[in-house]
C-alpha cells in the first residue's frame, strides 16, 4: 500500500502479520503468517457443523449423524447452507437389504437385486420371494427361494435334460422323467444310468444282462464253464464270483481251504479228511506211507504213529504237597513219568510197563502203610490210583498183567486193535470180581486200545471206617465196612453215567446177611467219604454180596449196626424219664403254690420256672418228631423256643433276687408284675422278632425245633449265652458278698447260711439246664449214640432234678409234706392237728418273715 512520500503494506485475506499488525514496513522485518479462522471466530460455521483450517482460508463440513441440506460435501457460510441430520448415518439397518440415501423429505431406500420395499422409499428391503410368481420354473419342477434370488429343482421322479442338479432359466433347461429314480431294483446288482431311449443297466463283476442294456443284472454262472477247477476239484458259485475246493478225499498241495486258478494249486489224496477222530486229540498229517498223528503236549499215542493221541492229565492228582507232605513221591512219580511220555518218543521206546507198575505200587505201599485220618488225603490217594492205572495199561506189553505188593493187588488187561473190543469182561483179586463188557470199557471214543484195571487194598478197610457221615446224616445209621476195599479202572473217559450197569462181587469178612450196602468213595460229596448213590444190592448171603452200579470208582460193601435215630432204650429212657419229670414238676408247682409258709419273691420265681419247664417237656414229648405236618412241627418249634427261653430268663431273674437279697438291706420284694414282665415278656420278643426275620427256620426234616442253617439255631442259643453269663457274674457278686459278710464282726449267720444255700441250689440248677443244651445242641446237628443218651438223660431227669434240689434239700417244705402226711395219715385227730396246724401255722409264718433273709438281712 502506498502512502505519501512513503509506503505501507498488508497482508493478503487470510493471513496476519506476526506480530499481528494492520500495516508495517518491510524493513520492520515483518512476515505474514496464515491466519487460522477456526480458531479467531467462534461460531464461524454454525450449529452442527466443524470448522477446517486451510492456508487462506477455511471451509466447513458437517457433524458426524448430519448432512448439508444442499447435498454439498461442505460449505463456508452457514447463511447459505446448514447441517441437517443425517438418518442414513446414525441408522445403518434403515434398509435392510439396500442402500440408505437422503431425500428432502427424509431418506429413501434403494433395494438390491432381489429384494424389495414393495414401493415404499423408506422402508426396510426384505427378501423378494420369486418363487410366488406361478410357473417361474416351468412344468414338473419345483421352484426354491434364496435370499435375495432362487433356483429351480425338477420334482421326484424327473431330471434334467442337462444333467444338472438345478436350473433358474426353464428356457435353457427342462425335467423330463427319471426312470432310475428312486428304483434299486430296476437294474438288479447294476448301475443305472438314464439315455436317450430311457436307461441302461451297467452290470457289476461277475453279473451280466447278456447284451440287453435296459435288463436286470443277474449273476453269472461261472461254474457252467466245464473243468474250471480242473481235476479231483469242485466249482462253487458265489454272487459276482467263484471259487474251487477239493472233491471229498482230496486236499490241495499248498494246504489251503480254497482256490481259484489250477494252473496254481492241485488237488492230491488227503487221508486226513473228514476224519477228525483218526488221530483223537492230536494232528492228523498226511504223508507218504498214510497219515501220522502228531499229538498235543499232554497227549500221547504211546509210539505209535497212526494211532489215536490220549489225554495223559499228568495235572489231574495235583495237591497242595505242603498240605499233604505223604503225598509227594507218589505224586512225583506220577507226574514226572507222565511228562516223560508227553511227546518223548524215545523213552516210549525204552519204557518197560511191568517195571512200571512195579515202582508205582511200592510207592503205594509206602503211603498206605501209614494210618490215613484225613478224608481229603484218601481222595487224593483214589485219584491217583485212578490215573496211574490208566497211564499203565498201554504200555504194558502182555494183554493180561497180575502183580501183588505188601498192602495191593492188581489185575490189568490190554485190547489192542483198528476196531473196539467187543464181549464180556471179567477181572478178580482174592475176595473181588468185577464183570462188565468191553464195550463199557471202551466207551464212545475208541483210542486204538482199551484198557482195564482191578485194584484191591488188602487192609485199607480199617481206615476208611470213619467216613460215614454223609450216610448217617440220610438214614441215621452207623456203618461198618465189611468186604476189603477196590479201585475199577477203565479206558472209558465218561464213567459217571455208564449206560449199562457193572457188578462187583465182594466177599464179606464178617459172616452176615442182614444190613449190607453196597458204597462207593464219592469225591463229589462236599464231605468226601461213602456214598450209596447208583449203587444198588443186587443179591446177598453170608459170605458175599453182588453190587451193580451205574458208575466207576472205589467201593465197598457196609453193614449197619444200629439205627441212632430209633434206639429202644433213647425212647424208653424218653418216655419214662419225661414223664417222672412231669410229675415231679406238677408237685413241684402244686407245692410254690399251695404252701403259703414258703411263699416268697424267690419261690415265686420257682413256681413259675417250674411252669415254663413243665409246658416247654411235655410240648418236646408229644410233638418234637411231629415232622409230617410242617406248619405243625413250625408251631412246635417255635413254643418249644418260646418256654425254654422263659425257662432261663426265670433263672436269670433268680440270681439277680439273690444279688438283691445280698447286697440290698430293704425291699429286696419285687413286684410280682415286673417278674411276669421280665420272666415271659422278654422271650416272647425274641421268639417275635425271630420269627419275622426267617420264619422258615422253624421245623427240620427230623426234628421240631430250630434249624441250624445260616446259623439260625442262635436265637435260641444267643440269648441263653447272654442269660448265663450275667447269671454268673451276679453269683460271682454274690458268692463275694456272702464271704465279706461271714467276716464281719457281727454276722446273721442264720440269715447268710440260708442265702448261701439259695446260691449254691441255684448255681447247681444253672449248670444243670445249661449243660444239657450244651449236649442238646450236638444232638440234633451230629446224632451221635452217646450224645443223644447223654442229652435223652439230662433232660429226662430235669423234673426230678427240680424238685429235689428246691424240695426234697429244702427243710421247710420238708416239714409241711411230712405235716401233710401226717393229717392225711391220722384222720381221728383232725381237731387237735388243725389246731396244731394252725398254731405251727402261725409260728412259721413267724419264722419265716424273721429268717427268709428278704427283709432282714
Amino acid at each position: 500500500m502506498n502512502t505519501v512520500g512513503n509506503y505501507t503494506c498488508t497482508c493478503n485475506y487470510g493471513y496476519i502479520a506476526n506480530n499481528n499488525a494492520e500495516t508495517f514496513m518491510d524493513r520492520q522485518g515483518v512476515q505474514c503468517i496464515d491466519r487460522n479462522e477456526c480458531v479467531d471466530y467462534s461460531g464461524l460455521c454454525g450449529i452442527n457443523a466443524r470448522c477446517h483450517n486451510t492456508p487462506g482460508s477455511y471451509y466447513c463440513t458437517c457433524a458426524p449423524g448430519f448432512r448439508l441440506r444442499s447435498g454439498q460435501t461442505n460449505f463456508t457460510d452457514p447463511s447459505t447452507d446448514s447441517c441437517e441430520t443425517d438418518i442414513c448415518y446414525t441408522d445403518k439397518s434403515i434398509c435392510g437389504e439396500g442402500s440408505c440415501k437422503n431425500g428432502k423429505d427424509g431418506h429413501e431406500c434403494e433395494c438390491k437385486s432381489g429384494f424389495t420395499n414393495h414401493g415404499h422409499k423408506q422402508m426396510k428391503c426384505t427378501d423378494k420371494n420369486e418363487c410366488e410368481v406361478s410357473g417361474l420354473c416351468g412344468i414338473n419342477a419345483r421352484c426354491h427361494n434364496t435370499p435375495g434370488s432362487y433356483y429351480c429343482t425338477c420334482a421326484p421322479g424327473f431330471r434334467l435334460r442337462s444333467g444338472q442338479t438345478n436350473f433358474t432359466d426353464p428356457s435353457t433347461d427342462s425335467c423330463e422323467i427319471d426312470i432310475c429314480y428312486n428304483n434299486t431294483t430296476i437294474c438288479g446288482e447294476g448301475l443305472c444310468k438314464n439315455s436317450k431311449d430311457g436307461h441302461e443297466c451297467e452290470c457289476k463283476p461277475g453279473f451280466t444282462n447278456y447284451g440287453h442294456k435296459q435288463m436286470k443284472c443277474t449273476d453269472r454262472n461261472e461254474c457252467e464253464v466245464s473243468d474250471l477247477c480242473g481235476m479231483n476239484a469242485r466249482c462253487h458259485n458265489i454272487p459276482g464270483s467263484y471259487y474251487c475246493t477239493c472233491a471229498p478225499g482230496f486236499r490241495l498241495r499248498s494246504g489251503q481251504t480254497n482256490f481259484i486258478d489250477p494252473s496254481t494249486d492241485s488237488c492230491e489224496i488227503d487221508i486226513c479228511y473228514n476224519n477228525t477222530s483218526i488221530c483223537g486229540e492230536g494232528s492228523c498229517i498226511n504223508g507218504k506211507d498214510g497219515h501220522e498223528c502228531e499229538c498235543k503236549s499232554g497227549f500221547t499215542n504211546y509210539g505209535q504213529k497212526q494211532m489215536k493221541c490220549t489225554e495223559l492229565k499228568c495235572d489231574t492228582c495235583k495237591t497242595d504237597l505242603s498240605k499233604h507232605p505223604e503225598l509227594t513221591n507218589i505224586t512225583s512219580l506220577m507226574t514226572n513219568t507222565c511228562l516223560s511220555l508227553s511227546g518223548n518218543k524215545e523213552y516210549l521206546t525204552q519204557t518197560d510197563g511191568e517195571r512200571f507198575l512195579k515202582d508205582f505200587l511200592d510207592a503205594l505201599d509206602d503211603l498206605l502203610s501209614k494210618e490215613i485220618k484225613d478224608a481229603e488225603i484218601m481222595t487224593r490217594i483214589f485219584d491217583i490210583v485212578e490215573s496211574m492205572l490208566k497211564l499203565i495199561g498201554p504200555l504194558l506189553n502182555n494183554n493180561q498183567t497180575k502183580m501183588s505188593a505188601k498192602e495191593t493187588e492188581v489185575e490189568l488187561l490190554v485190547k489192542r486193535g483198528s476196531s473196539s473190543p467187543d464181549g464180556p469182561l471179567m477181572m478178580s483179586t482174592n475176595s473181588t470180581q468185577f464183570t462188565s463188557n468191553w464195550k463199557t470199557a471202551t466207551g464212545n471214543t475208541y483210542l486204538g486200545f482199551t484198557t482195564a484195571a482191578l485194584l484191591g487194598y488188602k487192609s485199607l478197610e480199617g481206615s476208611l471206617n470213619s467216613y460215614f457221615g454223609n450216610l448217617m446224616k440220610q438214614e441215621n445209621m452207623k456203618y461198618e465196612i465189611n468186604s476189603k476195599v477196590v479201585t475199577v479202572v477203565v479206558s472209558n473217559a465218561e464213567t459217571k453215567h455208564l449206560q449199562e450197569p457193572v457188578n462187583l462181587t465182594f466177599s464179606h469178612l464178617k459172616q452176615m446177611n442182614e444190613n449190607l450196602t453196597c458204597v462207593f468213595w464219592d469225591h463229589e460229596l462236599e464231605h468226601r467219604g461213602w456214598s450209596t448213590r447208583n449203587c444198588t444190592k443186587v443179591r446177598s448171603d453170608a459170605n458175599e454180596t453182588v453190587c451193580s452200579c451205574t458208575h466207576l470208582s472205589s467201593f465197598a460193601v457196609l453193614m449197619a449196626l444200629y439205627d441212632i435215630g430209633d434206639v429202644y432204650e433213647l425212647r424208653v429212657i424218653t418216655c419214662v424219664g419225661l414223664s417222672i419229670s412231669l410229675i415231679c414238676l406238677l408237685i413241684c408247682i402244686a407245692t410254690f403254690y399251695l404252701v403259703r409258709s414258703i411263699q416268697c419273691t424267690r419261690n415265686t420265681i420257682h413256681l413259675h420256672l417250674c411252669i415254663t419247664l413243665f409246658i416247654a417237656y411235655f410240648i418236646f414229648l408229644v410233638g418234637i418228631t411231629r415232622t409230617e405236618n410242617k406248619v405243625g412241627c413250625a408251631i412246635v418249634a417255635g413254643m418249644l423256643h418260646y418256654f425254654f427261653l422263659s425257662a432261663f430268663c426265670w433263672m436269670c431273674l433268680e440270681g439277680v433276687q439273690l444279688f438283691r437279697m445280698v447286697v440290698l438291706v430293704f425291699n429286696t420284694t419285687v413286684r410280682h408284675i415286673y417278674l411276669v414282665a421280665a420272666g415271659y415278656g422278654v422271650p416272647a420278643v425274641i421268639v417275635a422278632i425271630s420269627a419275622a426275620v426267617n420264619a422258615d427256620g422253624y421245623g427240620t426234616e427230623k426234628h421240631c425245633w430250630l434249624k441250624l442253617k445260616d446259623g439260625f439255631i442262635w436265637s435260641f442259643y444267643g440269648p441263653v449265652c447272654v442269660i448265663i453269663i450275667v447269671n454268673v457274674f451276679f453269683f460271682l457278686i454274690t458268692i463275694w458278698k456272702l464271704a465279706d459278710k461271714f467276716s464281719s464282726l457281727n454276722p446273721d449267720l442264720n440269715n447268710l447260711r440260708k442265702i448261701r444255700a439259695f446260691t449254691i441250689t441255684a448255681i447247681a440248677q444253672l449248670c444243670v439246664l445249661g449243660i444239657m443244651w450244651v449236649f442238646g445242641c450236638f444232638q440234633f446237628d451230629s446224632g451221635t449214640l452217646a450224645i443223644s443218651y447223654i442229652f435223652t438223660i439230662l433232660g429226662s431227669l430235669q423234673g426230678v432234678m427240680m424238685f429235689v434240689i428246691h424240695c426234697c434239700l429244702s427243710k421247710q417244705v420238708r416239714d409241711e409234706y411230712v405235716k401233710y402226711l401226717a393229717d392225711v395219715c391220722t384222720p381221728q385227730k383232725r381237731k387237735y392237728s388243725e389246731f396244731s396246724s394252725n398254731q405251727a401255722s402261725k409260728s412259721q409264718t413267724s419264722k419265716s418273715v424273721q429268717n427268709t433273709g428278704e427283709s432282714s438281712i
